[in-house]
């Protein structure tokens, strides 16, 4: 029987996105993915094409990964950033992924445009529905958003020496996650106004 493609592919991606996660595109080495894969270097070439759309691939990849696992949800933004938060944490090689993205491939992909474009169109949404402030643009809101989901992890280890606790210890990390779940509810809440709920829709009147 000839030998299973399938299998190798996913070996090869699996290897390419730990290499590339590590070394960057230009550190990445194509023998090093093939040795960790038991492939022929070759076969690279013929399922995926060069190495920079490898690259591509594995970076696109890991969103869509991220992308099913914590679906996005403008309704409850503070939610989705304490579970993104979670998520991140225990795959931390999506934002070096990510990372080594923004420096070798400036330029915005179609697939990550895609992928941020439904995100921008249900904060929308949800700003017409008084769910999430109108004072901040919807791509404003998710970038600041990410920022602070993310600040933590993209400290440098100068800022992170400074904790006094371990910077990943675990009791550290929820007093973290708690004050950055709280900032994002602090940025994104519309403000109160009398006779509505904190949402900002109309609530019944409160009587003593």
């Amino acid at each position: 029987m000839p030998p299973d493609a399938t299998a190798t592919k996913k070996r090869l991606l699996t290897a390419a996105y730990n290499e590339f996660a590590q070394f960057g595109l230009a550190g990445a080495r194509v023998d090093r993915i093939a040795e960790a894969a038991q492939a022929n270097k070759r076969l690279i070439y013929v399922h995926f094409g060069n190495k920079s759309d490898l690259f591509d691939l594995v970076v696109a990849n890991s969103l869509a990964d991220l992308a099913t696992a914590v679906p996005f949800t403008a309704e409850d933004l503070p939610g989705y950033a304490g579970r993104l938060f979670d998520y991140l944490l225990e795959h931390p090689q999506v934002l070096r992924l990510t990372g080594w993205s923004q420096l070798e491939r400036p330029e915005a992909s179609p697939a990550q445009v895609d992928a941020y474009r439904p995100k921008i169109a249900a904060i929308e949404v949800a700003q017409q529905q008084e769910r999430v402030t109108t004072a901040i643009a919807p791509t404003d809101v998710l970038a600041l958003l990410l920022g602070l989901t993310t600040a933590w992890a993209n400290a440098s280890p100068a800022l992170r020496s400074l904790a006094g606790q371990q910077p990943w210890d675990p009791e550290r990390l929820r007093v973290h996650r708690t004050a950055m779940i709280a900032a994002v509810q602090a940025l994104t809440t519309p403000p109160a106004v009398p006779g509505h709920d904190s949402t900002g829709r109309q609530g019944a009147a409160f009587t003593p």
